[in-house]
């Protein structure tokens, strides 16, 4: 499935299907980079290790083609990353938006349906438990208690685990994320952006799964 045009036009409906083939090439991927990765730390480089020595010349104890090659394939699959990315979370929001209207049928019309994507969408799967003063968490609103229903991209319908959030947060640094939470029985929403302060992390929060 391709986000395109077509699709944004309504002309191509978005199944959850379509999101986990999305979230299966997201994981694929990671998969990728973090193979790349393993070659940068075998020849102990790591991204951005000079290459020469101190003539100026290359150097002739790890494999140079080898590092070029895995730096550029690092940085062409970052960007596929963020693209994949943006896409799931085109694709949900075409799902909300499509349920949120069936809702609004099937009230117009005195029927009752079951819901269950409605369900499977917005059902909370994570909690937060410890929210640090001074933290970006803290700064947009999160509290501890907060039952957890979106985290950008992330919702229970393609939540594996935390790594899944993890990811999201790594890509977003700088950029605002729509957290959508459960608060003493009614639905609340803050906008989230993960960045740099003066504590661990980019969030400052600790957020665990909730095990249905």
């Amino acid at each position: 499935m391709k986000m395109t045009g077509e699709n944004s036009a309504g002309n191509l409906e978005i199944t959850m299907d379509d999101v986990k083939n999305l979230m299966k090439k997201k994981d694929e991927i990671e998969e990728q980079i973090k193979a790349y990765y393993d070659v940068l730390e075998d020849q102990g480089v790591g991204v951005e290790g000079s290459l020469v020595d101190p003539e100026g010349f290359p150097r002739g104890d790890v494999n140079v083609y080898q590092i070029r090659t895995a730096r550029h394939s690092i940085s062409c699959l970052q960007n596929d990353h963020k693209d994949v990315m943006k896409e799931i979370e085109e694709a949900l929001h075409q799902l909300h938006a499509r349920e949120k209207a069936k809702q609004g049928g099937d009230a117009a019309g005195g029927q009752e349906e079951p819901m269950e994507q409605q369900v499977t969408l917005h059902a909370p799967f994570a909690r937060v438990d410890a929210v640090t003063q001074g933290s970006p968490a803290c700064k947009a609103g999160l509290r501890v208690g907060d039952e957890v229903t979106e985290f950008g991209s992330v919702n229970t319908g393609n939540f594996q685990n935390l790594q899944n959030i993890a990811s999201v947060v790594q890509h977003s640094e700088g950029k605002p994320l729509r957290v959508a939470v459960i608060r003493d029985g009614q639905r609340a929403q803050v906008s989230l952006t993960p960045q740099r302060w003066t504590g661990r992390g980019l969030l400052g929060c600790n957020i665990v799964p909730i095990h249905q």
